[in-house]
């Protein structure tokens, strides 16, 4: 990824363009982490993303969407099998600082905001911000009645079966006289004690049924959590209850939401109030007179938290005085009168013992770095990735050398400094061959990644190969985990991913291999028999060509198919025919680096031997997604210009749910251009080929007859 320009250095369609990705980037990990309870990034990576999003925002005002990221909160919960509630008082998300300065700008404003003289005081509460999942509990003169999750902010889950299995939350509020309607606001979390068990015993549930039914036991496979935050997330979000009530789930509370009274003045003091109720709150929140006070409880958070039982990611500051919040308000999804003050990640010193070279399916050389053992964030790191020979040469790093190491956003381990840089050592010599097969390892131009040249014939790429193939978002072959694909390539019985289709005659010999059973033989066969007509686009994605991911992968197949076309194309583009690389081309997300990835898979003969051997055995159907009946069903729509009613990617959504293809380019096979203000060579072209042309009203109109 090249430097990212600053909001000054942009024009206002480069802003335009990331302002679009950073939304559709942001939406997908908010519907990962709030939704799935499954994220990809690290907090500090998302929190980057969000922090670029502002920062074009505030320079380019008028590019700021109705949907922005910044408006929202959580993620919608359509998908969710658990009832929805409305929340009737909102539930609202909290704007970050990562700064000292940044919090001292935030109580300035206040201050502003608030027209305080220069000496009047303003007390602000600091209390742990702990990382679990957001809840809010409903109660109805003293009973709790509904409990739901935060959601998108406005509907959450329905999870009021499931908080009644957490003892820290009580049915009934410990009071003589309890307001009509009281909403408790808090955080349902997992101690970190409790999500190793858990992560435990879900490992040891996985091998005991695993040998219940005389399979390999595969650990890579067994979903765990990524930490506590996710534990408490995905047992609480529970359509069976019973299975909350198996999880050890705890609940601090914080704050409220919809309530007929109030019974105190301040935030101090109703949290205390909450505390006399029956909710635990946090031992830890004070409330301080200034910015100084504040900073030192941050400081003294931050020292404990090592120690906690629980996990914390910053400080939560808030006005305490609730008609200053009142005066304050709210902007588009957060209080003014509240701030999150983030911890950086979590580092520690050890010593790096080793570092050894990994081949990938694609002949990747990655390092990874053997770690001294060493506690981070409450989790043992013994390994870490060094990613290419440019990072090992940037931190100086050789077997020996003492290290600082981080676990970004508590979760991926990274290598992020070196103390004894200037100690004499024998510097560290990245290889020039590949470890597993002694092929030349070469590094392309622009690239920074180092390659084995041996391609099929080295042993690594080819079980990694294997690996993919079988994998769950490939052809998610059951039964044929890591282990068995090196036992079975290590007895010659797998070379090529067709081998994996002849194992039915191998059935003897796998019955007279340690540890396999008639059963766990016939689940396999089974497994590998119900995939000889697989997805097309998955086979794709299966082959591990470079550059075909999973998306490029379907996108293309969405054109072609059949896979026979696409080797066709792929191959008269290579041999430089203008109309094939047109095609290709006009598929959206499919440029030069795709189609020579293609016309290389496909010039080289042991690539077309896989092929064909392959098909021989599998017969994939042709690829059709499912469409709605329409005028444009069939054909290929081009959209331009600037799009005033949805974004590009709801534009091309539109399209192939309509049975059209959205490209990306204008051509004679294009058949209809909606064009956008400022619509500019495409539009030109368009009128040259005679392509008929409308404008987004006209394609809301097809859209519209069409649904």
């Amino acid at each position: 990824m090249g430097i990212e320009k600053s909001p000054a250095e942009m024009s206002e369609a480069e802003a335009a363009n990331e302002l679009m990705r950073l939304a559709k980037s942001i939406g997908h990990h908010d519907r990962l982490y709030h939704a799935e309870d499954a994220p990809e990034i690290t907090d500090q990576e998302y929190d980057a993303l969000v922090r670029r999003n502002s920062a074009l925002e505030a320079a380019f005002p008028h590019l700021v969407r109705e949907d922005s990221p910044s408006k929202k909160v959580g993620h919608a919960i359509a998908a969710s099998p658990l009832s929805k509630v409305t929340h009737q008082v909102r539930m609202m998300s909290l704007d970050n600082a990562f700064s000292a300065e940044e919090v001292s700008d935030w109580v300035a404003r206040v201050r502003r905001f608030l027209a305080l003289s220069e000496g009047e005081p303003v007390a602000i509460t600091a209390e742990p911000k702990i990382d679990g999942l957001s809840c809010s509990l409903r109660y109805e003169k003293g009973k709790l009645v509904q409990a739901a999750t935060r959601g998108d902010g406005q509907v959450g889950e329905d999870v009021t079966p499931n908080v009644l299995h957490i003892a820290d939350i009580p049915q009934q509020l410990d009071c003589s006289d309890p307001p009509d309607v009281f909403e408790v606001r808090g955080e349902v979390y997992m101690e970190k004690q409790a999500f190793a068990a858990l992560n435990t015993a879900l490992m040891e549930e996985a091998r005991t049924a695993a040998e219940a039914k005389g399979e390999e036991f595969e650990p890579g496979k067994v979903r765990q959590f990524a930490n506590p935050r996710n534990a408490a997330a995905g047992s609480l979000r529970q359509k069976d209850a019973n299975v909350t009530a198996q999880r050890p789930l705890r609940f601090w509370a914080y704050a409220w939401g919809a309530a007929s009274s109030l019974p105190a003045g301040t935030q101090f003091e109703v949290v205390h109030t909450l505390a006399e109720w029956g909710f635990p709150v946090s031992p830890l929140m004070v409330r301080c007179a200034d910015l100084d006070a504040m900073l030192a409880q941050y400081d003294a958070i931050g020292k404990a938290r090592p120690d906690l039982p629980y996990e914390i990611d910053g400080v939560v500051y808030k006005v305490d005085r609730l008609d200053w919040q009142q005066r304050l308000g709210f902007v588009a999804k957060a209080p003014r009168w509240a701030l999150a003050h983030k911890f950086p990640a979590e580092r520690a010193e050890t010593t790096l013992e080793s570092i050894d070279i990994q081949v990938g399916r694609t002949g990747k050389l990655t390092p990874v770095g053997r770690l001294a053992p060493v506690l981070v964030g409450g989790v043992t790191v013994t390994n870490v990735t060094l990613h290419n020979r440019d990072e090992i040469a940037r931190l100086g790093v050789r077997p020996g050398d003492r290290v600082v190491v981080q676990r970004a956003g508590d979760v991926i381990p990274q290598l992020v400094d070196n103390l004894t840089r200037e100690v004499e050592r024998t510097p560290y010599l990245f290889p020039d061959t590949c470890p597993e097969c002694g092929s030349e390892a070469v590094s392309e131009e622009d690239e920074v990644d180092v390659r084995c040249t041996g391609g099929l014939i080295c042993p690594a790429q080819r079980t990694e190969r294997l690996k993919h193939f079988v994998s769950r978002k490939a052809l998610d072959i059951e039964g044929l985990g890591e282990k068995t694909i090196d036992q079975f390539f290590a007895l010659g019985w797998l070379e090529s991913p067709a081998d994996i289709f002849r194992l039915k005659d191998r059935k003897d010999e796998i019955l007279a291999l340690e540890g396999w059973q008639d059963k766990s033989v016939d689940n396999l066969l089974a497994s590998v028999e119900a995939k000889r007509a697989p997805d097309a686009a998955r086979l794709l994605f299966g082959l591990g060509i470079r550059h075909v991911g999973e998306v490029t992968a379907r996108d293309l197949m969405k054109n072609f198919h059949e896979l026979p076309q696409l080797r066709e194309t792929a191959e008269q583009a290579r041999d430089g025919e203008d109309e094939a690389a047109a095609e290709l081309t006009s598929i959206d997300g499919v440029g030069p680096t795709v189609i020579e990835a293609l016309g290389d898979f496909f010039h080289e003969p042991h690539n077309i031997v896989v092929w064909e051997d392959l098909l021989n055995e599998v017969s994939p159907p042709p690829y059709i997604v499912e469409t709605l009946d329409s005028p444009v069903a069939g054909k290929t729509v081009v959209f331009t210009g600037k799009l005033e009613t949805m974004s590009r990617d709801e534009a091309k959504a539109q399209a192939e749910r309509l049975g059209a293809k959205a490209a990306g380019s204008v051509s004679a096979k294009t058949d209809l251009v909606v064009a956008g203000p400022g619509a500019g060579s495409k539009l030109k072209k368009a009128a040259e080929l005679g392509i008929e042309v409308i404008d987004e009203a006209g394609w809301a109109d097809i859209v519209a007859a069409a649904s």
